[in-house]
This record gives C-alpha cells, sequence and structure tokens, in this order.
C-alpha cells in the first residue's frame, strides 16, 4: 500500500513538473517569436480611454484619426475612437475640459490657443505637441463659369468659410483679411466640407473654403459631376501675411488634383497632433511611439499621411512638446 501511495505521488509530481515545462517552452516560443518580428503584447495604458477628436466625417483628420484609434485599440485593449467635430477649436476646448484625449488640428488655431487669442479669451493650458503632420492646403472652391478666379474675387460672394471657429474659418478669416476683406463684405456661411460641397452644386452658394489635406473626399466627389474651378491666392501675398502669422507657406494644388489642367498657387498650414498635457508621460510615449508604427497603416488610409515623417513631425512645433513624446524622439536620435 505504502508502495503503492509513493508511485502515484511521483507520478502527479512528474506530470506537474512536465505542464510547467510546457508552459516554460510555450514562453520561450512566444518571446522568440516576438523577437522574430510579431507583435508584441504591451504593458497597456495608465488610462482607459483614448478619444481622438478629428474633424468633419469625410475629411482626412476623421479617417486617418479612426484608422489610429483602430491601432490604439489592438495595441493597448483599451477603448479607443474618434469623435467627429468642428475641428481645430473645438478639439482644443475638447483636449482642455478632458473631454478627449488627443486632437487634429491645424497651427494657426493651436498658436491661438496657446497666446489666448482670436477665439479664445485666455491662454490654453492643458495641450501639448505631440506631432507636427501633414500640410493642410487652402482650397476655395468655385463653380467653373463663376467669374471666380482669385480670392479677390470673393468680394460680393456667397461664400462658405468652414463650420463657426474650426480651423477652417480661423484661416479663412486670416487669409481675407490679409488681403483687405472681411466677412462684412461677403455674404458668409458656417458650413463644413459635405455641406459646402452640396450648397456649390445647388448654388445656395458661389464659392467655399475646405482646407484640409490633399486631396478632400467632399471636392473629390463633388468634381465627378461638377464643373468647379480652383481659386488662387498669390504667393506674394501669402509670404506678406505669414510675416504676422509664420504658420503659413505657399503651396501648389498639383495638376489633375481634381481635374485641374494646371497647379493652382495657394496657401497652406501645417497640421498638429496634440494631447492633454496632463497626460502622463510613459502614456504619451506609448501613444507616439505606436504613432509611427502605424504610419504605414495611417498611409493606406488616406495619402495625405504620405506627408508625415519622423523628421518632419519634429519641426514647426508650436505648442510646448509633451515630454513623453520628446523621449520618443531622443530614442530615435540616438
Amino acid at each position: 500500500m505504502k508502495k503503492s501511495l509513493f508511485i502515484a505521488s511521483a507520478l502527479a509530481l512528474s506530470l506537474v513538473l512536465t505542464a510547467c515545462n510546457s508552459g516554460n517552452d510555450q514562453a520561450n516560443d512566444s518571446n522568440q517569436a516576438n523577437n522574430n518580428g510579431q507583435p508584441v503584447e504591451t504593458e497597456g495604458l495608465d488610462t482607459n480611454i483614448v478619444t481622438i477628436a478629428t474633424g468633419g466625417a469625410s475629411g482626412p483628420y476623421n479617417i486617418i484619426g479612426s484608422t489610429l484609434a483602430d491601432q490604439y485599440t489592438k495595441a493597448f485593449d483599451v477603448n479607443s475612437r474618434t469623435q467627429t467635430t468642428g475641428a481645430s477649436v473645438e478639439n482644443i476646448n475638447l483636449l482642455e475640459q478632458g473631454k478627449a484625449e488627443l486632437a487634429f488640428v491645424m497651427s494657426d488655431a493651436l498658436s491661438q490657443a496657446i497666446n489666448g487669442e482670436v477665439s479664445f479669451q485666455e491662454p490654453v493650458k492643458n495641450v501639448a505637441q505631440i506631432a507636427t503632420l501633414y500640410p493642410n492646403v487652402v482650397q476655395i472652391i468655385a463653380k467653373g463659369d463663376s467669374g471666380i478666379h482669385s480670392i479677390e474675387d470673393l468680394k460680393g460672394k456667397r461664400v462658405a468659410v468652414g463650420d463657426q471657429n474650426s480651423g477652417v474659418e480661423v484661416n479663412a478669416r486670416v487669409l481675407l483679411n490679409g488681403h483687405g476683406i472681411t466677412y462684412d463684405d461677403l455674404k458668409v456661411d458656417y458650413l463644413g466640407y459635405a455641406e459646402a460641397a452640396d450648397g456649390l452644386k445647388a448654388g445656395t452658394i458661389d464659392a467655399a473654403f475646405l482646407t484640409s489635406g490633399l486631396p478632400n473626399a467632399s471636392v473629390l466627389e463633388l468634381a465627378e459631376t461638377f464643373d468647379l474651378q480652383l481659386v488662387s491666392i498669390n504667393p506674394e501675398k501669402v509670404k506678406e501675411i505669414a510675416k504676422e502669422h509664420p504658420y503659413f507657406v505657399p503651396y501648389e494644388i498639383a495638376a489633375d488634383t481634381y481635374g485641374n489642367k494646371e497647379a493652382v498657387a495657394t496657401a497652406a498650414v501645417p497640421n498638429a497632433l496634440v494631447v492633454r498635457a496632463d497626460m502622463s508621460e510613459d502614456d504619451v510615449y506609448d501613444l507616439t511611439k505606436q504613432f509611427f508604427e502605424s504610419l504605414p497603416t495611417l498611409q493606406n488610409a488616406h495619402q495625405a499621411a504620405n506627408d508625415i515623417t519622423l523628421e518632419g513631425a519634429q519641426e514647426n512645433i508650436v505648442a510646448p512638446l509633451h515630454p513623453g513624446a520628446k523621449r520618443y524622439y531622443d530614442e530615435q536620435s540616438k
């Protein structure tokens, strides 16, 4: 009887040891797979929610942001989603109020937020920058036979200037003022991308500002059935305006972007990816790292993301750089 109990105990112990060794072998196999370039499980983030404030549903902000949210969900097992908004000004206010973790914004609106100007009664403090992104191109669209060829031709016309207090509206106002045109000289409508395209097609407006990465989905769709005219902005005038508003740069919309036979001179403003300043350094480091590792996927989602580079991301920084993002960039420079 004692001998039988001893044998049974020995067998049980052997089974336990075999199971443990098997588990260790699987862990080693998993680690080896990780070293061979397979996805590595992360320890997760301090936050369980990563809300990304974007813009209109058809704009590059929302398309790229939705893809980025999917990447964050997969990488960190968090509830990451986008919030469609009126864009830059609203997005910055959402960060300030703690209602979003990340946001896509235009550098002009961000500069005004940091300085407490125009749409911001006092400086915004709870915002920090992760990266400078692709250029947002000022696309002024009119009907082909409207006689509107340059920004000066907008006087007296019905013009959509973007959602109220959006980045589109902010830079439209600055560019118009730089040409001696105020809203009193226009019949202004506050319309987003899709609404502005519908307004042009219906004839309820004469022209529209649709400032975004290239190409804009609403303009592409409009160009299929509508004879549109891209309205030009003189590059020398852009340089003059940039003396007071340094985030503006001259830019050309390439020929055949929207069926246009020739390149059209305009202006552009860099976009920025920003984050709540009060987020932890570790979280922002992980979010920044995952953003750059996801670039090929973001570029497949929208071609505007092709202009995002590690080097360019560190240029023309408007808001304070978050320590988590700085740690990532410092690692990349070693």
